[in-house]
């Protein structure tokens, strides 16, 4: 190795440019640590300053005016700090009185799955959920507590939050959307319970959703498989975080041969946590018996020439525009492989109240027929 006399170092010395990016790794995550430890110092304390104000508030009877008088002092007191307003103290407030309610912790303890008397346990329980509250960041608890009501939905949110790293913008789109009604949504439509084990059947049927909000596409007219495809690659970021944590692309028109022949998978991907491949076939068109023995004979394609010797069985889920359960149903009784069929939507559903009042399409368009000239019509 030549040595150098000056002890200079090229600024394209290939073991420099890697110290450097090692530095700039552990700096940031230096910084990411220190962000995380700052967020959990506040959300505490806002826990704590929440429980003070419920607390003086039943032992003498103050009325609300003391929430409003108390953040003018403090403001008064810390003038450097943000988040003193009235309405932060409020609801500082109700996050403590929401996440220690009853209702709250006994809804937590069924989703840890542990048989616990949630009165004998209350400060090993109240422990847990400051752990969970404290890791997401002040933000995204004020949407939570503005925008969810039930406990069990609340708790999905704040847990993904923490686990996938969700910013408050893709939390909001989250909850508008719907997510937890459809991850434990009824209208889910598999043979998962009759084609695998167990305990996988049921972790494979919480990462299948009833339904998948396609709407980031922006997609406002009629489109070919293809495009839907191409689209739903080019914004591949937003269609894994509709899909859920876990799933990793592997590509897209994946091929599989057998004899002389070649067979394409629209999308395959990996799943961590299930550790099986995830077969996708996008329809346009409402759900067709054909396309579960398409997807039956793809799977079997899949275990046999691209399954790892510790993978379990691969999983195959159509999306569809449309779907009547009952013919799921029969065309999936008698497949081997765990298949999973769910619709997806492109824009915005229609509110509840208004599903079956407004006409359809086909009868504005029958309407506009009957009254429109028929030279108007050609």
């Amino acid at each position: 190795m030549t040595k150098n006399p000056l002890n200079t170092i090229p600024a394209s010395d290939p073991e420099y440019l890697r110290f450097v990016a090692e530095l700039e790794a552990r700096i940031r995550t230096a910084r990411l640590s220190a962000a995380r430890a700052v967020n959990c110092e506040l959300i505490l304390l806002y826990w704590d300053l929440g429980r003070a104000i419920a607390e003086k508030q039943t032992q003498f009877g103050w009325g609300e005016s003391v929430v409003e008088q108390l953040a003018v002092d403090l403001q008064k007191k810390f003038p450097a700090m943000t988040g003193f307003s009235p309405q932060n103290m409020w609801r500082m407030r109700q996050f403590y009185l929401t996440h220690t309610s009853d209702e709250f912790l006994s809804q937590f303890v069924r989703e840890r799955g542990r048989k616990e008397n949630v009165g004998r346990n209350a400060e090993k329980l109240s422990q847990a959920v400051r752990e969970l509250v404290a890791s997401v960041p002040w933000g995204h608890h004020a949407n939570v507590l503005a925008k969810v009501d039930d406990s069990a939905a609340r708790i999905f949110y704040l847990r993904a939050t923490a686990r996938y790293g969700w910013t408050r913008r893709i939390l909001l789109n989250q909850i508008k959307t719907g997510a937890y009604e459809r991850l434990r949504g009824d209208d889910k439509r598999h043979n998962f319970a009759r084609t695998l084990p167990a305990h996988f059947a049921e972790q494979a049927e919480e990462a299948l959703k009833s339904s998948y909000n396609l709407e980031f596409l922006g997609i406002r007219r009629e489109i070919r498989e293809r495009e839907l495809e191409d689209r739903l690659v080019e914004r591949l970021r937003e269609f894994i975080l509709e899909l859920g944590y876990g799933f990793c692309f592997i590509g897209r028109q994946y091929r599989l041969t057998l004899g002389g022949k070649e067979y394409f998978i629209d999308l395959l991907f990996y799943h961590r946590f299930l550790k099986a491949l995830v077969a996708f076939e996008l329809k346009i068109g409402p759900f067709e018996p054909a396309y579960a023995g398409q997807m039956d004979f793809y799977l079997n394609l899949l275990n046999a020439k691209e399954r790892a010797p510790d993978d379990c069985l691969s999983i195959g889920i159509i999306l569809c525009a449309e779907k009547d359960n009952l013919e799921v149903e029969f065309a999936l009784k008698s497949k081997t492989n765990p298949i999973g069929v769910a619709e997806y939507y492109l824009q915005p559903k229609l509110p509840m109240e208004f599903k079956g009042k407004l006409p359809t399409t086909k009868q504005l368009t029958d309407v506009l027929r009957s009254i429109l000239p028929a030279k108007s019509r050609v």
